[in-house]
């Protein structure tokens, strides 16, 4: 018997939501629903940055409703590649005493990301460094 599936190639593929978003820009309310979309650009952007985020750091991105501008990225990829130079290989990662990120530096992965509240009587596990920028 016959395969009833019809398999359509044109069918869109799923995409992740980037934190990867103007300042000021809206995110838009189809992607917040479903938890995916992502453009073209945003995706561009993240592989020049050099620094791919976890599906658990782009829903912790959300869920604090962080958003990244570009400089923000730059500064977070400098501190990734900083870390590597120095042989680390986890590293919490604290940007202008308000953003904390835990990243894979061997990966180049964001693993979480919190903001100031969120850091407040936090313990960080499973890290051999800290850069603070």
């Amino acid at each position: 018997m016959a395969d009833s599936r019809i398999y359509n190639p044109y069918q869109p593929m799923p995409t992740v939501v980037s934190p990867l978003k103007p300042v000021g820009a809206q995110p838009s309310t189809a992607a917040n629903k479903a938890g995916t979309g992502s453009s073209f650009n945003q995706m561009l952007e993240q592989e020049i940055s050099g620094v791919k985020f976890s599906q658990h750091a782009l829903q912790r991105l959300n869920s604090r409703k962080i958003q990244l501008d570009s400089s923000q990225l730059s500064q977070l990829s400098q501190a990734v590649e900083k870390a590597a130079q120095k042989g680390a290989k986890e590293s919490l990662i604290l940007m202008n005493n308000s953003l904390a990120f835990v990243v894979s530096v061997k990966n180049r992965t964001v693993i979480t990301a919190l903001d100031g509240d969120s850091m407040k009587d936090n313990v960080f596990t499973n890290i051999d460094s800290a850069v603070i920028i």
